[in-house]
């Protein structure tokens, strides 16, 4: 029989700073893990100090490695063979260029060509298990990138993200739109602005690139994450989205709503990892609005910083 191959784990060594410190609190206050996942670390892959088991309250030294085994999972969805195109890939995390037409999660209609299927069909063709862990969620028809997690470790990251979308009329200079959302009465899908129970705070930050044949090219950042928030946000200041006719806006260019999650910025302390990723926006888009395709050229991911 051949011997077991030990787990990856995720590994730091503690600075001369924390002296004293418990394994808690440094996982806490300096590696920025959630208490979620501590807590689901102690339980799924133990806690390991300089190789030996320990606990939360354990003391820290300078030098001692601290380490999180990562153990295999299984899949949590069912995969199937379904493309993805891959923006980056490696032990933490998956980016995926999503489509529009596809929603991210399976449900009644779409209980097999989620992201999520798709996702779990490229874990097992490439000989990884994980459980599919998407960091956020995607309208069916909102494209762009989308970052999955493969581990308790991952989840936690920080995430900023940057869309495009062309809205109805024309905007110039920048704003700021908060209004509260909350489920509009009498619909079990249609959000609304409004006040009272139910609604929930919103703020969306949006910034014009440009403006022709009656539409206007926005970046928008988001301060929180209501379903809808961008598409519902412009609705109401009369600019819905072109394509999206849940919110007003006209089916004439375009069939589904013209919004794509075009940057995102990932930092996760518990990893040292940083990064900024960029999505092209899909050709659908391109071909309802060429004029825009020379304004998106300029828009490059290290400009990013710049907007909104």
């Amino acid at each position: 029989m051949e011997p077991a191959q030990a787990a990856e784990a995720v590994s730091r060594r503690v600075p001369e700073d924390w002296q004293g410190a418990t394994v808690k609190r440094f996982a806490r206050e300096y590696l920025g893990l959630s208490a979620k996942a501590l807590a689901g670390q102690k339980t799924d892959g133990g806690i390991l100090v300089n190789g030996q088991p320990a606990r939360a309250n354990t003391v820290l030294q300078p030098g001692d490695c601290l380490a999180f085994p990562l153990l295999p999972e299984e899949m949590n969805y069912p995969a199937v063979p379904l493309p993805v195109a891959v923006l980056y890939e490696d032990r933490d995390f998956l980016l995926i260029d999503k489509p529009p037409g596809m929603p991210v999660h399976p449900s009644p209609g779409h209980d097999q060509d989620s992201l999520l299927n798709a996702a779990a069909w490229h874990y097992r063709q490439t000989g990884q298990s994980h459980r599919v862990r998407p960091l956020y969620r995607l309208d069916k028809d909102t494209s762009g990138v989308l970052p999955l997690a493969k581990h308790r470790m991952a989840a936690g990251a920080d995430l900023q993200k940057l869309y495009l979308a062309v809205c109805q009329g024309e905007l110039s200079g920048r704003g700021a739109i908060r209004l509260p959302i909350g489920l509009r009465e009498g619909s079990k899908i249609q959000r609304a602005c409004g006040h009272g129970p139910g609604f929930q705070p919103a703020c969306t930050h949006w910034q014009a690139l440009g403006c022709q044949e009656g539409h206007t090219l926005l970046v928008l950042k988001l301060e929180t994450g209501r379903t809808h928030q961008i598409r519902v946000h412009l609705a109401h200041m009369g600019h819905p989205l072109a394509g999206d006719d849940l919110y007003g806006g006209s089916l004439r260019r375009l069939s589904r709503q013209a919004l794509h999650c075009a940057w995102l910025r990932m930092a996760c302390r518990t990893l040292d990892f940083c990064h900024t990723f960029a999505a092209k926006p899909p050709q659908d888009l391109l071909h309802a609005f060429p004029w825009a395709r020379e304004i998106l050229d300029n828009a490059r991911k290290g400009d990013a910083d710049q907007y909104a």
